[in-house]
Order: structure tokens, then C-alpha cells, then sequence
């Protein structure tokens, strides 16, 4: 075995050791290099632990010929050995985005597959290079600690194993194994930010920084998820004191910030905001409010989540 196939199975084994005899996983595949190299890795180290790996690929029907190519990638995986492929299409929506559609229509795909299949793990085939991607992503839009953390090894039924393993390495895994990587046309497109940092951005950095930068960004990642965790674990104790329906501005103003914006971020999804849509310009409103208040009027935020200062108390009710 080369080096890389060497990595790539022993970055899986410990994940699969966790499990128990009998469990069954999915092993996302999309045809590319990454998860190819990922699946022949299940693949082989999942009969030590007796586990079943079941692949699953995802026509996003973004393309035209997006159908033939998922039948590919099934022939490839029953080739390499799996007994058992499944093939789901998605319908796309394009409200948020064509990347972020996509993303959560994957998702949902897998977690349905997950639960049909009664799969305990789904793993994914993100790389060091996502990770390094996803962060400057989060520093281009003025993001916290927790989305400069990168994504997480394991995060709930999802785990992503080669979080370590760079690119370089899945393509060099496959040509030993003998399995050609599709190439998303998806992957050239300039529309989409991801790429942009890929193929410009990171590449400049490495010219005219030195190489090695995905691999500082992956390691920054790593430190910035230990205190995010570090930091909500002391912010979920604050939340546990407070009644977050009406919440004690002098209370509020005597937390940290970094704590504080935790609480607050807390008591408007508990008031009824959609998860996610809370932005930093609407926890800086809301901060005015607790740390530099001048008879400031009531906010409105998503999910129609009404936030005012009445007699030095926040008050956060959810509008009809």
C-alpha cells in the first residue's frame, strides 16, 4: 500500500472501532477523489469491526447527464465490493443559494437514507483543503469562532474522518486503487465562492505566504473549535440561570461578551427565530440594547421575534 492509502485507513479506523459489531454505516460518495478514497477505506477496515458499509451518492439533477453519472459512480462502489448502493435524487432549491440548496438537500438525503437503513454513523469525505477553504470563508464574512472553527470531526450522526488528510493524498489513494475520480464541472465554477477561494485565493496565499497555509488554516480551525466549545459550555451554565423570555439587562451587561452574545443568541431562537438566521448585525442591535442603551425602540428580527427594553429587563416575545 502507498503511503496515502496508508493514512486514509488508519484516519477511518479508529471512528470504526467506536462502533459495534453489527452497526451499519452510509459512506457519502459523490464520485470525486475524496469520498472514492474514503469508501475503498470503510470498505476495508470496516470487516475487522464486523460493520456493514452501505455507500450512498446524491444526483443533485443540477446537470444535464447527472443521472448517468450516478450510475457510474454505483458501478464503481460495486466494483470496489459494496453489496449494497443506494442512488437518491434531490430537488434543489435555489432560495438560499445554489451552493447552500444543494448542501441541504444532500443532507437531507443522507439523513433520511440514515434513518431508512437504521446506519448508526454517515460518514463524509471532506478533506484538510475543505477545511482550510471553510474557514477563509468564515473570515470573509465576518464570522464568530464557532464558524472559524471549520467543520467538526463528528457532529452528531455525521463524521468526517480525513479532516487531516489533504487533497493530494485521496488522488494519489485512488490511482493506487485503480479508480478514476469524476470531476464536478461545479468544481471550475467561478459563480461560487468555494471555488474562488480554491482556485485563486489559496493558491496566492501559498505563493506569497509560502506553502503550508492549509495546514496552518486546518490547525487554527482545531484551536478555535476547543474554545468555542470552552465558551459555550460556560455560556450554557449563564443560560441555565436565566428566564430567557425576560432577561435582566444589569445581569446581562456584568456577563463577558463573548458569554453574553451567547445568552442573547440563546433567548432569540428560544423566542422563535429560524436556526441560523440570527446574523451578528442583529446581536450587535440587540447588545445596544443591554450595553449602551439610549431609549432605543423595539427591534424586529426573523421569525418575527420582538425584542424591546422595558424597565431594564428584556423582554423577547414571538409576533403572530
Amino acid at each position: 500500500m502507498t503511503d496515502a492509502i496508508v493514512a486514509i485507513r488508519n484516519a477511518v479506523k479508529p471512528h470504526l472501532a467506536r462502533l459495534e459489531a453489527g452497526d451499519k454505516v452510509l459512506v457519502a460518495v459523490s464520485g470525486g477523489a475524496d469520498s472514492l478514497a474514503l469508501a475503498s477505506a470503510i470498505l476495508k477496515e470496516s470487516e475487522e469491526f464486523a460493520i456493514t458499509p452501505i455507500a450512498v451518492t446524491v444526483d443533485h439533477q443540477l446537470q444535464s447527464g447527472s443521472g448517468a453519472q450516478a450510475e457510474k459512480v454505483e458501478k464503481q462502489l460495486k466494483e470496489m465490493g459494496y453489496g449494497k448502493v443506494i442512488c437518491k435524487k434531490v430537488v434543489v432549491t435555489t432560495e438560499s443559494g445554489l451552493e447552500a440548496g444543494a448542501r441541504d438537500a444532500r443532507y437531507q438525503a443522507l439523513s433520511a437514507c440514515a434513518a431508512e437503513e437504521k446506519a448508526t454513523k454517515v460518514f463524509l469525505g471532506h478533506t484538510r483543503d475543505d477545511q482550510a477553504e471553510t474557514v477563509l470563508l468564515g473570515l470573509a464574512r465576518g464570522s464568530g469562532t464557532r464558524s472559524l472553527s471549520g467543520m467538526a470531526i463528528e457532529n452528531g450522526i455525521y463524521l468526517r474522518p480525513l479532516l487531516h488528510i489533504t487533497r493530494d493524498e485521496t488522488v494519489a489513494a485512488c490511482k493506487e486503487i485503480g479508480v478514476e475520480p469524476w470531476n464536478d464541472p461545479h468544481n471550475g465554477n467561478t459563480e461560487f465562492s468555494r471555488v474562488r477561494v480554491r482556485t485563486e485565493v489559496l493558491p496566492i496565499m501559498e505563493e506569497k505566504l509560502g506553502p503550508g497555509i492549509a495546514a496552518a488554516l486546518s490547525r487554527s480551525a482545531s484551536i478555535l473549535r476547543d474554545d468555542a466549545d470552552a465558551l459555550d459550555e460556560i455560556a450554557q451554565r449563564e443560560i441555565s440561570r436565566f428566564d430567557l423570555t425576560n432577561l435582566g439587562c444589569e445581569e446581562l451587561a456584568a456577563l463577558p461578551r463573548a458569554i453574553r452574545s451567547r445568552v442573547l443568541r440563546a433567548a432569540i431562537y428560544a423566542a422563535g427565530a429560524p436556526t441560523g438566521a440570527i446574523t451578528a448585525d442583529h446581536l450587535t442591535a440587540v447588545e445596544a440594547l443591554v450595553t449602551s442603551w439610549r431609549g432605543q425602540g423595539a427591534l424586529s428580527l426573523p421569525g418575527g421575534v420582538k425584542v424591546e427594553r422595558i424597565s431594564g429587563r428584556l423582554s423577547l416575545l414571538a409576533q403572530p
